[in-house]
């Protein structure tokens, strides 16, 4: 008897909970559009080469202070690091930014066909 009265409980309990709506489970944010991918691939390109720019303009002014201040080795060690600095942004804007645009370029040529 006390089978019969857990299980009736326990089925209407569990008939009474709702399905979660179809089109909230698999939403997917949408995919930008070819000429919107490779916008965004240039814009990455040019913000990594104004970041290494800013970088090396930084290095070559602490430089510039050490050396006035008469500290010549404090002075090639701050252009050096700038320019490695520099030399990573403007590397890693310009490979980020050229994926985007090749993605951006294969989905055009998808559409073509």
């Amino acid at each position: 008897m006390r089978f019969l009265l857990v299980f009736v409980l326990a089925a209407s309990v569990w008939g009474q909970s709702a399905p979660a709506a179809p089109d909230q489970e698999h939403r997917k944010k949408p995919e930008p559009g070819a000429a919107r991918e490779i916008g965004s691939g240039a814009g990455t390109v040019g913000v990594g080469a104004a970041k290494g720019a800013g970088e090396a303009g930084k290095g070559v002014a602490k430089g510039a202070g050490n050396l006035v201040t008469l500290h010549p080795i404090r002075a090639g060690e701050s252009v050096g690091k700038g320019a490695a600095i520099a030399g990573k942004d403007v590397a890693v804007g310009t490979t980020k930014g050229t994926g985007k645009m090749v993605k951006g370029v294969g989905r055009a040529i998808k559409h073509l066909f």
